[in-house]
């Protein structure tokens, strides 16, 4: 969530003529995030979130995520439920870009997670891929290992103090290619489960929000993205991997869906892959996000350890501690 787009009251209006819900009398952007703008909007009576999609979300693939978080709503995996307009839409134009509107969703993000609730993201995570495995949706990972090397090559390394990073990340994407393992269980993974993107109300986990970088991958790809998100702790200026959290994590995905021995020989390519996925993407935002946009941008360096510490691992049983 970010905040590149700017609206005034006509927008508020506009909304107001098109859906069919309780008048909007307040509005305010939300900062957190990299990806689309986002408001938040008040009725009476209700909360609501706008999102005014921009930068890696094409158009053409917005139906998707519609379609995929009501199908997961229907299903009771807690997430935002996209509301149609007047004329039976997900979607409107608001300046001249493609927006939506979803529920609001309760609770919050925790700033740390700790090894219970590393147990619960483990439950709803396996639940999430029980249904969407029997979707009828498609979406090409646009985050997926093949769209690393495209992106590598946009960053402006020599304009940036991180220069000295590109002979180290071609040679870690060269390593993460060759080894990427093939034919893994797969289906649409939320490919975002990060801590601000999952809430707790009342210590409980409420729901998942932002799936605006879903598509079809490897399941256990999502289990890597979420080792590298939710399993570091941070102490002093270094992020430690949490061998605890990372079994609570699993016991509670596999207290739901079993994970097959090939996809955990396969995890530590895989979190290498997602370290140097966010590692690339924080490079990228840190060298052409507009000084003008209402951001906050993620500092690239958490990743380049991670991705150290990765490295520095080999077995699945590193990730696995009996």
């Amino acid at each position: 969530m970010a905040v590149y787009t700017k609206i005034d009251k006509s927008d508020i209006r506009l909304i107001n003529n098109n859906f069919d819900i309780e008048k909007i009398i307040n509005f305010r952007g939300i900062k957190q995030g990299i990806e689309n703008t986002n408001y938040l909007l008040k009725s009476k009576n209700k909360k609501f979130i706008l999102t005014i999609f921009e930068k890696r979300v094409s158009k053409k693939e917005v139906p998707f995520f519609m379609k995929l978080m009501d199908n997961l709503n229907s299903s009771r995996i807690n997430c935002p439920k996209p509301l149609r307009t007047k004329k039976n839409s997900y979607l409107i134009k608001l300046k001249k870009k493609t927006a939506c509107i979803v529920s609001f969703l309760d609770g919050k993000d925790k700033k740390k997670l700790n090894i219970k609730d590393c147990y619960t993201v483990g439950k709803i995570t396996a639940r999430m891929h029980l249904v969407t495995k029997k979707l009828k949706l498609y979406r090409k990972n646009s985050m997926g290992i093949k769209n690393l090397n495209p992106l590598l090559k946009s960053i402006k390394f020599k304009s940036n103090r991180f220069s000295k990073l590109e002979f180290f990340l071609k040679n870690n994407l060269k390593y993460i290619i060759r080894y990427w393992p093939k034919k893994l269980p797969n289906g649409i993974i939320h490919g975002d489960l990060f801590i601000d993107n999952i809430f707790f109300k009342k210590n409980k986990l409420s729901g998942i929000i932002d799936f605006y970088f879903a598509g079809n991958d490897y399941f256990m790809y999502e289990i890597a993205i979420c080792i590298n998100a939710l399993c570091f702790d941070l102490k002093g200026n270094k992020f430690i991997i949490n061998k605890q959290k990372i079994k609570s994590l699993i016991r509670g995905y596999e207290s739901i869906k079993k994970i097959s021995p090939r996809e955990k020989s396969a995890i530590n390519v895989l979190c290498r892959g997602a370290a140097l996925r966010y590692l690339l993407t924080r490079l990228y935002d840190y060298s052409n996000t507009p000084k003008t946009a209402l951001i906050k941008i993620k500092n690239p360096n958490e990743y380049y350890q991670k991705l150290l510490t990765h490295n520095s691992l080999h077995s699945h049983k590193d990730y696995f501690p009996r």
